[in-house]
């Protein structure tokens, strides 16, 4: 068995930390109230997140690059027929599509939020620079649709976790812990080493400038 890096650690924080703002995005947005404030703070994070892995998916470990791992309609068809014949050591073609589908929904729900108004006592700050049709609609499906579609996808990696490790008896968990997976075949290490955290970083605060300013110029 050969021990791989799999997840480069930006890409592992950036994995839990998005699990840990969407949980809490979820009791602040029903309690509602005064927990509003953190409800924003935590959009940000996840902005900021969402923002960061972008940038990290042209940057990042070799499995965490979005031209290592996304793939066309044929490698799906072949993969769904059973006949992968070159599996992948990080996310799977179906694995692709679920992340993307995350990203980009995470990112429409935070988007959306940037300009939702409740008409009683919350605003996104950039609602004030969109027209009331758009505002209605951004904040009907932030509220309606958006939520559950995220929900649903939660539910189907979860469920998929729970497929691979009681019917492939494989553990997705570890991995995207600690990194590494035991692989009988060799695999490509992702770099994963000061200067790759290093740059990550400075990635990562880039982008929290950007989402910083961005709602202090939006007032």
């Amino acid at each position: 068995m050969n021990k791989v890096r799999i997840w480069d650690l930006p890409t592992r924080v950036f994995h839990w930390g998005l699990v840990l703002c969407m949980v809490g995005l979820v009791v602040t947005g029903k309690t509602g109230g005064e927990t509003m404030v953190w409800h924003f703070r935590l959009g940000y994070t996840v902005l900021t997140l969402l923002l960061f892995r972008l940038v990290w998916g042209f940057m990042g470990g070799h499995w965490s690059r979005f031209n290592v791992f996304i793939v066309g309609p044929t490698a799906i068809w072949r993969y769904l027929k059973g006949r992968n014949t070159s599996p992948s050591a990080g996310h799977n073609p179906l694995g692709a599509l679920s992340v993307l589908a995350l990203l980009g929904l995470a990112l429409l729900q935070v988007a959306t939020g940037l300009i939702s108004d409740d008409e009683i006592a919350t605003s996104g700050p950039l609602a004030k620079m969109v027209a009331g049709a758009w505002v209605g609609k951004a904040t009907y499906y932030h509220n309606a649709i958006g939520q559950y579609v995220l929900y649903a996808l939660v539910l189907l990696h979860l469920a998929a976790m729970v497929f691979y490790y009681f019917k492939r008896k494989e553990n997705l968990v570890p991995a995207m812990w600690h990194g590494d997976k035991h692989l009988a075949e060799q695999h490509t290490s992702a770099r994963d080493d000061g200067r790759t955290r290093l740059m990550a970083s400075v990635v990562f605060a880039t982008c929290a400038g950007l989402v910083t300013g961005l709602v202090q110029w939006a007032g």
